[in-house]
């Protein structure tokens, strides 16, 4: 990058000198006569040419014609004879040397380069001089100098030669070389100003010795009044860049730039089509159902009279009558089948909870055993923090390419960055001393206390030293630092403006000042030459303070990266200052810790600093982990007393309290309190397993995964316990037989829910993201061992409580004796409301159903209208406390920020650079191929308002072509032992030029490429050649060894995104580089119907690279990802209540219905709520399903096993049994805790938990209590005809459990000789 602006500097002072060639020593004015003669021939004093006032002479030196013959071909005739011209052989040696940069500069473009060199030609040697140059006699000096040159140009060649150069570009600094040659931006220079620039001497006092005014003409002639003579303005051919250059340098080669193509709005009467969908079919449903409940109030009125059973007159309906008619006819295959599955598990279960009642001792030993054997495991514990690990899957593209890029170059870098306003943010009037220089704006960030306030921070920060206690040692930015040209250069890369000033106070304060005494320039007229052409190694040539723009590391700071704020390329109204801290990111573990101490000193220092006119916001590469870090620990407290409000609620309303006088003996806290440990325990058995396994966790396991166990797990505590309190005691029933029967009732409901949830997890985990991954094992394992501990260990926990109770002992002292009493059934608030039919009238009638059903139809349809209208992303700002300092930073970058990460464009190793095809398919200069990757990058340049890509890419490929190409003087060695002699070497006799062998269209031979492109990887840019690799190139070429040969490896080409402020963005970004990637791989593979094999090249592969895509990429295919994650959780939920319902189809459909729509009103809420859909929130969607299973399920089986006559009857009889369970227990225990989510700190915790919790709790409810009842009323499955005749046969009781018979509970002759359930299994 340096070696652009070196080869600027002397490019200019090229032209100046050839300039002044053109016109040296005129003699007095003369007419155009057919006689044309030489204004000059030969050199004089200060090497300037000598007036001459006499026809061409002989050139007769054979090495200055061979010169001539290349640089001039057409002054040059036919004959093999001497030609005539108006230099000698000195003139022509010094026109060459001249040429070095001019050479190295516009070589990319031959057209441009050969236009520009004409200029030269035709001034320096032209026989015919003075048909187009004139001097006054006056303008001669004494020492036959000359002071003034009139020289006439035709228009048609200025503007050629101009629009040959105006765009060729300087691969190394990405922008036009022009903006070095014209003292301004290529963008604002004309072909005038071009000239004037070059010609006159008040524009460049210190590099025009004399004025060269020229004065162009569209006609043939041109009468100069000031000389009072004809000039026929010359009218040299010019070469047309079209065709000859690359469209990166000539934009007439480039090809139309295609059209936007538009996203077309699609609309349906003007309305969004989905919603427009949507809406027909809330419309459909209307219809169909309020026509379907006018043709059942009829036909309903006939068929009432024959219902075999009733509730009363207003509950009952034609699908409910022709339920009871149809239970005594006869049975189905299914119906025996579901029935006979239906027993399977009451048998089961009665007899495993009659063991765990008996033997209460040996289970509850049993399960602590086991527990205390898998949270062991919790010693492996491991947490993965590094965000990499946590959201992208290792066998992804983005960690692929990664690593791929850090294996091959070096992992990107770490970056500590200030974004700097002042406090004034008024711009400011630059008034100069000079009366040459006009007065100018200025952003408000460029005044001088405000620079020298930033130089001493930025100073203080650069001289940071850091304690790291771990490794006991001082930790300097030196040490850690990206430096590029090290060793020859230990300084570390700074990117500020105040490196246009090499971070030195005196610099910012120098000045120079003209022959009156005044300021001529001084810091400002320094900083706007850097902002053109940050490569400048001089700025006296543009009228600067003498100084470089070059940084003190060695490399050029790029104005678009180190300001902020001004508008278009209007660097000079610049609102902030950005200064970045590069900072090497090796991946050991010793240099991590140094990098962070380091790290963490320059926060402490940041957080104390206030400026006098500054105001800073920062970040350093730690800060958002250390945010999160403190983040996660302020919401601890918030986490604790989230759960304990659930644990209270659950030990306190477990219990049935009848009097005061029994309130400690009806208390259930001790049996709340071993609920809760149970699901505690399941999950530290999880995580242990895991740990065991070797799977680490992450944060949203911590944090999601307890919520989610403890629903499934309190809901499943509250409808043992509830159940078993309302269920009545047969006579002579033994405390383990009434457990048993209540196990028998309520565990199948239980497994189907349990075992539903956990293959719904463990299938989740097919996914591969890694946090929905991990999540997904975590929460499978978790939720299955806590069934396993509920259906073991809680029973005989209940079993020991109530004997306790029944014993009349106090529920936190059970070794107090109390009174023995028996404990009649009560049940609670819920179930009494729900007893007396109050749920029934509200919610079942004939007014409320209906209205149910449209409105939660409505809600579904409004909700998937919106879905597809869901953002992607995690806005960063969610994921630190609202009090952090990282949100300034957040903000400013918004605000200020006018570049996007670097992205760079690698070319995987294998490509064939030593070949000419090879080379075209990759360089972008003149010669390629138009479609080369180079090409294809910058055609993307053209429209960074869709490309996302806004500065063309630079090319160590081009630029290798300049250091190694004829005339260049980079390429040298040493005469002694012909070792590399880099170009900063002063003494030049100990050089020589590297010995090519031969070159193909100027390009070394394959030999010649890989000997000296590592010379060229080594060189520092300087004044003699800033073309030198180091700086720029160092670390994007990797040299490699293939048949004991040094060849290129893998290599990058770099350019920058736009600004991107969005997920959006991002997630466009990322995808319009993957596309254009794979592009060019694909048209690279067979170019213009060139076979790979037939070259001898082997097929490329190029991806592009920037530090965020591995964040991003999770968002390119998520959609698809979400609906299969969702779809294969359903799916498993389909199968398991399929099954274990006794394959119950219909019932399986309902349920899987319901859970559907609890999910679509979920992603409703998101969009109406701002949640964007991302890792976490798909991880909360996931959970949705497994909680909605518990909302669903318990009803749904509840309604199926019921033995009522009508679906209405069902449903309400579903309701009083498991509804007020599930309303008690997951219902009413979530909203508790999840409402102290609320005042948490953490932005993230609000929004997704807090916000998304309340949403699953309060849509989980709603669909399951109130809108699936009054599904079922309508649409349920018919009543199970095996069970409605076992219940006539008085074979099941009223709450549809097996009736119990057997002898003394003592009996032990079998394993469970004593229980016995009746059951036909007809």
């Amino acid at each position: 990058m340096v070696s652009g602006m070196e080869r600027r500097v002397r490019s200019t002072t090229v032209f100046f000198v050839l300039l002044f060639l053109i016109m040296e020593k005129f003699g007095e004015v003369r007419s155009l006569s057919p006689d044309s003669h030489c204004i000059w021939y030969g050199q004089c004093n200060d090497g300037m040419n000598c007036y001459y006032n006499g026809t061409a002479k002989e050139l007769t030196d054979p090495k200055a014609i061979k010169l001539l013959k290349e640089m001039c071909p057409h002054l040059i005739s036919s004959d093999t004879g001497h030609p005539k011209t108006c230099c000698s052989a000195e003139q022509i040696f010094t026109l060459n040397a001249n040429m070095t940069l001019p050479r190295t500069l516009l070589a990319r473009c031959p057209s441009c380069l050969k236009n520009f060199i004409n200029l030269f030609c035709h001034s320096t040697c032209d026989p015919q001089q003075s048909d187009f140059m004139a001097v006054n006699a006056q303008d001669i000096t004494p020492t036959n100098q000359i002071k003034t040159v009139y020289y006439a140009i035709s228009e048609d060649f200025v503007f050629g030669m101009f629009n040959s150069c105006k765009n060729v570009q300087d691969p190394s600094s990405g922008k036009a070389a022009l903006s070095m040659l014209c003292g301004m931006e290529a963008s604002q220079c004309t072909p005038k100003q071009w000239l004037r620039f070059l010609g006159e001497k008040s524009l460049n006092p210190d590099f025009v010795p004399f004025n060269i005014y020229f004065n162009i003409s569209s006609n043939s002639t041109m009468f100069l009044d000031i000389l009072n003579l004809t000039l026929h303005p010359k009218n040299a051919t010019f070469e047309p860049c079209t065709g000859r250059c690359s469209c990166q340098d000539c934009s007439t080669s480039c090809q139309p730039i295609e059209p936007t193509v538009l996203s077309i709005v699609f609309t349906i009467l003007g309305f969004d089509p989905l919603e427009f969908i949507m809406a027909c079919t809330f419309l459909a449903f209307l219809i169909s159902f309020g026509t379907a409940l006018i043709c059942s109030y009829f036909y309903g009125k006939k068929r009432l009279r024959t219902a075999v059973y009733s509730l009363n007159a207003d509950d009952e309906s034609p699908i409910g009558a022709a339920d009871a008619e149809s239970a005594s006819q006869k049975t189905h295959c299914y119906d025996r089948l579901g029935a006979r599955m239906e027993g399977l598990f009451e048998r089961f279960f009665c007899s495993w909870g009659y063991f765990c009642a008996r033997r209460p001792v040996v289970v509850i030993g049993s399960a602590i055993i086991v527990c205390i054997a898998l949270s062991l495991g919790i010693i492996f514990f491991k947490v993965t923090t590094d965000p990499v690990e946590l959201w992208s899957a290792p066998d992804s593209r983005a960690r692929q390419e990664k690593d791929y890029f850090d294996d091959n170059f070096a992992p990107f870098y770490r970056t500590e960055m200030l974004i700097i306003e002042a406090k004034n943010k008024s711009q400011w009037l630059h008034h100069p001393d000079s009366l040459r220089i006009l007065p100018k704006l200025f952003g408000p960030v460029l005044q001088k206390d405000v620079l020298h306030e930033v130089l001493t921070l930025q100073n203080k920060i650069a001289s940071l030293t850091a304690w790291s206690d771990k490794l006991q040692l001082n930790v300097s930015l030196e040490d850690i630092c990206f430096s590029p040209l090290r060793p020859d250069n230990p300084r570390c890369a700074i990117m500020s403006v105040l490196n246009y000033y090499q971070n030195d106070p005196k610099n910012l304060d120098k000045t120079t000042l003209d022959e009156m005494g005044w300021t001529d320039a001084d810091y400002l007229n320094h900083f706007s030459i850097c902002t053109q052409d940050p490569l400048t190694i001089s700025d006296l040539l543009l009228k600067g303070v003498n100084l470089s723009c070059l940084a003190d590391f060695g490399g050029p700071v790029m104005p678009w990266v180190a300001l902020g704020g001004f508008p278009g390329e209007n660097y000079e109204n610049a609102t902030a200052l950005v200064i970045t801290f590069i900072v090497n990111n090796f991946k050991n573990e010793t240099f991590q810790e140094m990098a962070m101490a380091w790290e963490k000193e320059f926060i402490k220092l940041m957080r104390e600093f206030e400026g006098i006119n500054i105001t800073v916001s920062f970040s350093t590469e730690r800060s958002i982990q250390d945010e999160l870090n403190r983040q996660s620990r302020s919401d601890i407290v918030t986490i604790l007393i989230s759960y304990i409000v659930m644990f209270v609620y659950v030990s306190v309303m477990l219990g049935q309290y009848r009097s005061w006088s029994r309130l400690l003996i009806d208390s259930k806290m001790l049996l709340g309190l071993s609920g809760v440990l149970i699901v505690l325990a399941s999950v530290t058995s999880s995580v242990g397993f895991f740990s065991y396994v070797g799977i680490p966790a992450t944060l949203i396991i911590i944090e999601v995964v307890p919520f989610l166990v403890l629903a499934v797990g309190v809901d499943n505590i509250f409808i043992l316990v509830q159940t078993y309190q309302r269920t009545t005691r047969h006579a002579g029933e033994t405390t383990e037989q009434l457990i048993a029967r209540v196990v028998s009732r309520v565990g199948p409901s239980m497994m189907l829910t349990s075992f539903s949830e956990s293959l719904a997890f463990f299938l989740g985990a097919l996914s591969n993201m890694p946090a929905v991954k991990v999540f997904s094992l975590y929460a499978a394992m978790a939720v299955f061992i806590d069934f396993l501990l509920q259906m073991s260990c809680f029973i005989s926990l209940l079993t020991l409580d109530a004997k306790r109770q029944e014993a009349g002992r106090p529920d936190c002292c059970c070794c107090i004796s109390g009174q023995p009493q028996e404990t009649p059934t009560k049940p609670g608030i819920l179930h009494s409301l729900a007893n007396r039919r109050i749920y029934a009238k509200v919610f079942l009638n004939n007014v409320t159903r209906p209205l149910t059903m449209v409105i939660f139809v409505g809600w579904l349809c409004v909700c998937v209208s919106v879905v597809n209208k869901i953002d992607l992303g995690l806005d960063q700002k969610l994921a630190v406390p609202k009090d952090s300092y990282v949100l300034k930073y957040f903000s400013s970058m918004e605000k200020y920020l006018s570049v996007g990460s670097p992205v760079y464009f690698v070319v995987e190793e294998g490509h064939d650079y030593t070949t000419p095809f090879g080379q075209n398919e990759i360089c972008g200069s003149s010669g390629c191929l138009e479609k080369s990757l180079l090409g294809r990058v910058y055609e993307a340049t053209r429209r960074p308002n869709s490309s996302y890509i806004s500065y063309p890419p630079s090319s160590w490929l081009d630029d290798y072509f300049n250091w190694i190409g004829s005339g260049s003087s980079c390429c040298r060695q040493f005469i002694s032992n012909h070792s590399f002699c880099r170009s900063t070497v002063a003494e030049s006799k100990l050089c020589e030029p590297c010995t090519l062998k031969h070159e193909v269209n100027g390009r070394p031979i394959d030999s010649d490429f890989t000997k000296y492109l590592p010379w060229f990887l080594e060189d520092n840019p300087g004044v003699t050649c800033p073309k030198g690799g180091h700086a720029a190139y160092g670390s994007a070429v990797k040299m490699t060894s293939r048949n004991n040969q040094s060849v290129v490896g893998a290599s990058y080409f770099m350019t920058y995104h736009s600004v991107l402020k969005t997920s959006t963005d991002y997630i466009k970004a990322l995808k319009f580089a993957r596309d254009l990637g794979d592009n060019i791989t694909k048209s690279l593979s067979s170019h213009d119907g060139l076979n790979l094999k037939d070259s001898g090249n082997v097929a490329l592969k190029v991806f592009p690279y920037s530090i965020f895509y591995v964040f991003y990429e999770q968002y390119l295919d998520l959609v698809p990802k979400t609906v299969f994650n969702l779809g294969l959780s359903g799916a498993a939920i389909f199968v398991m209540t399929f099954v274990l319902l006794g394959f119950d189809l219909w019932t399986a459909v309902i349920v899987i219905v319901t859970i559907a729509m609890i999910l679509v009103s979920m992603f409703g809420m998101m969009y109406f709520w701002s949640i964007t859909l991302n890792a976490l929130s798909l991880v909360n969607l996931v959970m949705t399903v497994g909680i909605a299973v518990e909302f669903c399920s318990h009803i749904a089986r509840a309604f199926a096993i019921s033995t009522h006559p009508t679906r209405l009857a069902r449903a309400e009889d579903a309701f009083l049994h498991m509804g007020t369970s599930v309303l008690s227990g997951i219902t009413l225990t979530k909203l508790g805790g999840i409402v102290v989510l609320a005042f948490s700190k953490s932005q993230l915790f609000r929004v997704f938990y807090f916000r998304m919790y309340a949403c699953i709790v309060l849509f989980g409810a709603l669909h399951g209590l109130f809108f699936l009842p009054v599904l079922l009323s309508y649409v349920g499955p018919p009543v199970n005809k095996v069970r409605a005749n076992r219940k006539t046969s008085g074979l099941v009781d009223s709450d549809n459990s097996p009736i119990l018979t057997g002898g003394s509970p003592s009996s032990d002759s079998s394993l469970y000789p004593d229980v016995n359930i009746i059951y036909d299994g007809r």
